[in-house]
């Protein structure tokens, strides 16, 4: 058993680290709500830029675009993936479910083009050997539009070019307060199946003048690249959520961790002391013992 002395260092030294982990903890909050408002504010743009290209889908559904596809599930023949990580360990699982996905992804595909947000991301497959075609500095911490329309032109440039034929990105959204969820979505070509819930058509609707100007593919050569670029930063900013979010879930767990290890601590440490108590107590009377004892010698 520890002395009092060991005991009393290791609850100074959790004690330490609770005033780290409520600090991470409060961090992560008030990121967290900021970036929410960040979200909100930028999800009325993302949606209109929705609206106008299922509308231009509906009414030309035959044109032919490099940007869109027929086939709902694409060539594949070779595949661009923006994976998106954090900057920072210490949320949970939540960079684990990222690259898990993005390997697995990986191993399914015969040729691909990887590309990278957050360090952590790129640390990890330096250390499988894994080559990154383009890793986005100062992204996972800082997502802002100015850095999703650098990502958007990147990837656009590789899919006008014909180096890729497939567009993936792999990121953790928020389903809820609580609950985050990893997964894969399809950026480029687009279909008619990505935009259904836009494609309802109600009484009239094929009747609403609907002018394209100068033509139907000038109209998505500009369209396409903002919604791309809004879809990606709705992207970044859902990551940076989920990340601080999945922070703030840890944090908590490792408080409440450290409080049942104060608890125990503070129980083994007053049986330590009790017991020293004791000791010298029966110490102190063996000593009185002896010498009363030795006085009756004396005599």
């Amino acid at each position: 058993m520890a002395n009092a002395r060991e005991i009393q260092g290791r609850i100074k030294s959790i004690n330490d680290t609770m005033k780290i982990t409520n600090a991470m903890y409060m961090i992560s909050s008030t990121k967290l709500q900021r970036a929410k408002k960040e979200l909100a504010d930028t999800e009325p743009f993302f949606f209109t830029m929705q609206s106008m290209i299922a509308r231009t889908v509906r009414h030309m559904p035959e044109m032919d675009h490099r940007y869109l596809t027929h086939d709902p599930v694409g060539s594949g023949k070779k595949r661009g993936f923006l994976v998106i990580t954090a900057d920072k360990g210490l949320a949970g699982a939540y960079n684990h479910n990222v690259l898990k996905l993005a390997e697995e992804e990986l191993e399914h595909s015969k040729e691909w083009n990887l590309f990278v947000v957050g360090e952590l991301g790129r640390q990890y497959f330096a250390g499988k050997k894994i080559a990154v075609d383009e890793h986005f500095l100062y992204t996972a911490q800082h997502p802002t539009f100015d850095r999703a329309r650098v990502i958007t032109s990147r990837l656009l440039e590789k899919f006008d070019n014909g180096e890729l034929d497939e567009i993936d990105i792999i990121f953790t959204s928020m389903k809820n307060g609580m609950q985050s969820e990893t997964k894969m979505e399809r950026l480029l070509p687009l279909t008619q199946q990505d935009f259904s819930n836009h494609l309802q058509q109600t009484a009239g609707v094929m009747q609403e003048e609907f002018i394209f100007s100068p033509s139907p593919q000038a109209v998505l050569e500009s369209i396409v690249p903002n919604y791309i670029t809004g879809y990606i930063f709705g992207a970044l900013v859902e990551s940076f959520c989920s990340e601080h979010n999945a922070r703030m879930m840890a944090m908590e767990a490792a408080n409440d961790s450290a409080k049942d290890m104060l608890h125990q601590l503070s129980i083994e440490y007053n049986r330590v002391r009790q017991a020293a108590i004791t000791q010298e107590i029966t110490e102190v009377v063996s000593g009185a013992k002896a010498q009363k004892r030795k006085k009756k010698g004396d005599r």
